[in-house]
């Protein structure tokens, strides 16, 4: 079922129940007022014709009968019967000849143990009205006919039946035109979101100015877009470097292959060729095993396995695996501020990646330190572990701070240098996959320094 119809229905059909509750409430009140009116008419009638029975040495049951013949009540087929203490009937009136209710004891005894009892009688209203005194104690009966009580009711019925289906047929036509003009602009947010492809990344949703749920959301997928935009950009410069950085190597193994096939050689010559195309499988071998580490940091936690870490002990391990790589580099580490708590030292990951992220930016600050030489401080504080990674290298220009992240960049004075420029990215996809920062400050010729933030265990889990 449509959206527009469904908003439509379930918008008729609250507006239903709200005109039916009305509707019914305006009748119940009507019909209960125009009862209550009815009784106390009917035991007026009563009261007075009881006190004037009472008084039989004045008034005759013919002047009764006579002042009740003469008193206007605007109802229809009235009768009024008296009965005395052994239920004998005393008194009967009727505007019709021969017209009388009959009346069971109970409803006598009722009356004289209540005062008064309402009943009704094919189409009349009664009420048996209890009056004693010193002298005597009857019963009086007034019973009528309510014809204008009930005209009014039922037409008060008819036009409410009218206004409920009046109303709820402009309800249907405007809550259809009304859900029109509310799913417009998810129509419009709908078309703009159809004309934005791979190709058209840069277009956006027209959010408009009202701050409204529609903004809301329009201001979301154009964020969405952007996050996008993002990872197509960087999936293309990361497919882009990653076939130059693999083409070279090949096309020096095939150039090599070729040459060396032209034409028979020794045996020391051909050892020279296959000595360098084998160094030119080890990089390939080394840049692959890097890809593969930098696809598995680019994806999400539920691929890694995750508990908890002490930051410490990995900081420990750095100088060990430092020097497998390089035995010219060194690390001096400094440990400020440590609790004696272990939970504030916890941290939730994967011990692998944590390790070869924080292992590359100090090969990184090793590799371009005048002494190869790198020092890593440790601090606590509050609900943050802070790592810092400093060296006294040349440093990094302001300019080019914002782009060392990037997959597959160098710095132009540093393109000659081993790597592949994916050390420092990598660290930062595992560090933000942590839900870490990282951050990096550079002064010319004094140093540059990686400042690395993680989130406490505890303060994750409250």
């Amino acid at each position: 079922m449509p959206v527009r119809l469904r908003i439509t229905l379930l918008f008729t059909v609250l507006v239903m129940l709200i005109l039916g509750i009305v509707c019914t409430g305006v009748y119940y009140f009507s019909y209960t007022s125009r009862v209550n009116t009815i009784k106390k008419r009917l035991t007026n009638r009563a009261m007075t014709t009881a006190k004037l029975l009472g008084q039989q040495e004045i008034f005759d049951q013919t002047l009764v009968q006579r002042i009740d013949s003469l008193t206007t009540l605007s109802l229809k087929s009235k009768t009024v019967q008296a009965y005395d203490h052994n239920d004998n009937k005393i008194y009967s009136y009727s505007d019709q000849p021969g017209d009388t209710i009959p009346i069971d004891k109970k409803i006598l005894n009722d009356a004289r143990a209540h005062g008064t009892r309402f009943f009704t009688f094919l189409k009349k209203e009664a009420v048996a009205y209890h009056y004693a005194n010193n002298k005597t104690g009857i019963v009086v009966i007034s019973a009528a006919e309510d014809v204008d009580g009930k005209n009014s009711l039922q037409a008060l019925f008819n036009i409410l039946l009218i206004g409920f289906l009046v109303g709820i047929a402009f309800v249907l036509i405007s809550g259809f035109i009304f859900s029109k003009r509310l799913l417009r602009p998810i129509k419009k947010i709908a078309a703009d979101a159809e004309e934005i492809s791979a190709q058209h990344l840069a277009r956006r949703i027209k959010t408009g100015k009202t701050k409204d749920e529609w903004h809301q959301l329009a201001s979301t997928l154009n964020r969405l877009f952007d996050r996008l935009q993002e990872s197509f950009e960087l999936q293309r410069r990361f497919i882009s470097n990653a076939s130059h950085e693999l083409s070279t190597p090949l096309t020096s193994i095939s150039s090599q292959l070729e040459v060396s096939l032209q034409r028979e050689r020794d045996a020391e010559e051909y050892k020279k060729v296959i000595e360098s195309v084998y160094q030119d499988v080890r990089h390939m071998s080394k840049l692959t095993q890097t890809l593969l580490e930098f696809a598995k940091a680019s994806g999400n936690k539920g691929g890694l396995e995750i508990d908890l870490i002490r930051i410490d002990e990995i900081i420990l391990r750095l100088p060990a695996e430092i020097a497998k790589i390089n035995p010219a580099y060194s690390v001096s580490l400094q440990f400020k501020k440590l609790p004696d708590e272990e939970n504030s030292l916890l941290v939730f990951g994967n011990e692998a990646l944590l390790l070869t992220a924080i292992k590359n930016i100090v090969v990184n600050a090793c590799k371009y330190s005048g002494d190869h030489h790198a020092e890593v401080h440790l601090e606590i504080e509050e609900n943050k572990i802070r790592i810092l990674i400093a060296d006294t290298g040349k440093g990094i220009p302001e300019t080019e701070l914002k782009t060392i992240f990037q997959p597959f960049y160098r710095m132009a004075e540093n393109s000659t240098s081993q790597g592949f420029g994916l050390g420092l990215s990598l660290a930062d996809r595992i560090i933000k996959l942590h839900k870490g920062s990282l951050e990096a400050a550079s002064k010319i010729d004094i140093g540059t320094t990686f400042t690395i933030l993680f989130p406490i265990a505890r303060s994750l889990t409250g």
